[in-house]
């Protein structure tokens, strides 16, 4: 069974480039600069900070159903990004080496299952996942601070 995974389209997060940090703020938002590797993911690129790299923290609905299970919570998104990660059947840089939280949702927005793996091996769970037919989306979120990693979709 082939899954894609796209990152986040950038348009709903340019308006926030380059803005002073006092009017981030009123958006809500804060801009980090990432001072080690691995450590603030992108959700755009799908790729972890470099250091020196601009970020900007700021809460987004990654679940947009009217359902219980309706949710926004923080996410990074790199300053100045613009070309979405988007790939078939491969875990991106961003998921791979973190342990992450895959939520499979049916038709009706709710979770059907539940899985925590290491990203090295989330492919395989993905897979086995959408071998259950009322799968039909599937989010993968960080485990350890519960933020919203990406969209899975059946290919």
């Amino acid at each position: 069974m082939s899954f894609r995974i796209r990152g986040l389209e950038a348009h709903p997060f340019t308006h926030l480039y380059g803005l002073p940090d006092a009017e981030l703020a009123n958006h809500g938002a804060k801009r980090h600069i990432a001072d080690r590797p691995n450590a603030l993911p992108d959700r755009i690129t799908m790729r972890d900070a470099e250091p020196g790299d601009a970020m900007i923290l700021l809460n987004h609905t990654y679940q947009t159903a009217r359902s219980p299970y309706h949710g926004t919570h923080a996410i990074f998104v790199k300053e100045g990004a613009t070309v979405p990660y988007d790939a078939i059947d491969e875990i991106p840089p961003v998921m791979v080496h973190r342990l992450l939280s895959l939520r499979g949702f049916d038709a009706s927005d709710m979770i059907a299952e539940g899985r925590v793996v290491e990203g090295r091996v989330a492919a395989a769970a993905i897979n086995d996942m959408f071998e259950h037919p009322a799968i039909r989306y599937i989010h993968a979120h960080n485990a350890g601070h519960g933020c919203f990693s990406g969209l899975v979709e059946r290919a």
